[in-house]
């Protein structure tokens, strides 16, 4: 199977404008013989971005269930010593 790599254009139709609003011009994309694309090829920093975001998501998705705290509440805990506030 044959696959082509092409970077957007600003020619492009208006579809294909407000995706590239969401990342940035340095975006490629894996083609097959078809023209369908198959894989995307970013930018190592938008990369790692995406995965510290992807990381942040996980983190709130496990902790949906647990309490919230008030800032005042923290703060006073904090001041108090720190009893009953956990390090993530």
């Amino acid at each position: 199977m044959k696959r082509a790599v092409y970077k957007k254009t600003e020619q492009e139709s208006s579809d294909d404008i407000q995706e590239k609003e969401m990342t940035t011009e340095d975006v490629q994309y894996v083609v097959d013989e078809k023209g369908d694309r198959t894989a995307v090829i970013v930018p190592i920093e938008e990369y790692e971005e995406l995965m510290e975001d992807l990381h942040d998501l996980a983190i709130i998705a496990e902790r949906r269930e647990e309490p919230n705290v008030s800032f005042d509440e923290l703060r006073k805990k904090l001041i108090e010593g720190g009893e009953g506030v956990t390090e993530t």
